[in-house]
């Protein structure tokens, strides 16, 4: 059995925080589960054991144990590996969460794997204490809105929370509204920068640049489409997110998850995720 149940988080952390998903996998065979490269931030507390994650699928990637661990924007899917029961709690953050939440641009984390209490200090060990005694997921996502708030309080009126420069902010937006479909010579065009200056400022900020995360959102968006309660057809998958064909999507999923569409559809277990009683309008 696989079960999640997702919330938002408070009106006053949506601009850093996207989502909140608890989880309990339970009485599932043991395997290894691919956390695929998205628009977020990604930081996982356990509510039990550690867990047993590398920075590859399927490639020899020395396994590291965190009982809480964040990462930074990737090009390719964390390996979590299971005995077949895992409980926890992801949240998702923004760039702009980076800032805010951490206190460094996103570019500082981008394609690494770090203990959480490392970037939340004390506050991280309290969060995941806090997380572990409470006994249900409205409790849990209550905590994060209250530990994350904190967060921001903290470092109010400092440089934890000053803003991106704008026209990289602009330069994400339009990329993640049209999930990958624009031009990045037009997006520079309308910044006033040339291609290469945009690259290089979005990078900076980022750990990315503009042409990576829009193949990051091209597949964000198949991943999306092949998770649904009634997936579609890869064909129509790879047509519909924005790919040339079948096989450029084939190409870009197996570099982003270590695996062919089929393998992965066939080994991966996928959460039935639920809205809470917690979430808020």
């Amino acid at each position: 059995m696989a079960t999640g149940i997702g919330a938002r988080p408070a009106p006053a952390l949506r601009e850093y925080v996207d989502s909140y998903v608890g989880f309990d996998l339970r009485g599932l065979p043991t395997g290894v589960h691919c956390g695929p490269p998205s628009r977020a931030l990604t930081a996982v507390i356990s509510l039990s054991d550690p867990f047993e994650v590398a920075s590859g699928v399927d490639d020899g990637s020395p396994v590291t144990r965190f009982g809480s661990v964040a990462g930074g924007l990737m090009c390719r899917s964390v390996a979590i590996h299971h005995d077949g029961r895992q409980q926890g709690v992801q949240l998702s953050l923004t760039p702009l969460g980076a800032r805010a939440i951490y206190g460094m641009p996103a570019a500082e984390l981008a394609h690494t794997l770090v203990p959480l209490e490392d970037l939340l200090g004390t506050l991280g060990v309290e969060l995941a204490d806090r997380l572990r005694d409470a006994s249900t997921w409205a409790a849990r996502f209550t905590v994060l809105d209250q530990l994350l708030l904190r967060t921001l309080g903290r470092g109010a009126g400092s440089d934890r929370v000053r803003r991106m420069h704008p026209e990289v902010a602009e330069a994400w937006r339009r990329l993640v509204a049209a999930r990958g479909w624009v031009q990045i010579g037009a997006v520079a065009a309308e910044s006033g920068w040339s291609r290469r200056h945009l690259t290089e400022r979005f990078r900076g900020e980022m750990g990315l640049t503009p042409k990576t995360l829009a193949r990051v959102l091209r597949f964000e968006h198949a991943h999306d489409l092949a998770t649904a309660r009634d997936p579609l057809p890869w064909a129509d998958v790879a047509t519909t997110s924005g790919y040339a064909d079948q096989a450029h999507l084939v190409r870009d999923w197996s570099e982003f998850t270590g695996r062919t569409p089929t393998a992965w559809r066939h080994s991966e277990v996928l959460l039935g995720t639920r809205q809470s009683p917690a979430d808020r309008p």
